[in-house]
């Protein structure tokens, strides 16, 4: 499942710039994207209409395995630098 889930999310996003998480629990996986803000909205679409269909995907594909499965999207925490730019 987290092989389709990160041909899914490469396919829509057009880049590899995103990391996914899975977390096994007895009957349940939950998959934590977390990606940097400039592809979060493409990841989750207008309305949420793509990650609407992107949880749909994975949890068709968790039924045929027997298991509920997650998708929840978080933003990529930046490190802060210590550069700082001046205008002349």
């Amino acid at each position: 499942m987290k092989d389709l889930l990160n041909f899914l999310l490469k396919e829509i996003t057009g880049s590899s710039d995103f990391s996914v998480e899975q977390v096994d629990e007895e009957d349940k996986i939950n998959f934590n994207v977390i990606a940097n803000p400039e592809i979060i909205g493409l990841i989750i679409g207008k309305g949420g209409k793509t990650i609407k269909a992107i949880q749909t995907l994975v949890r068709i594909r968790g039924r045929l395995e027997n298991k509920s499965a997650f998708v929840n999207v978080s933003q990529k925490e930046e490190a802060k630098s210590s550069k700082t730019s001046s205008v002349k």
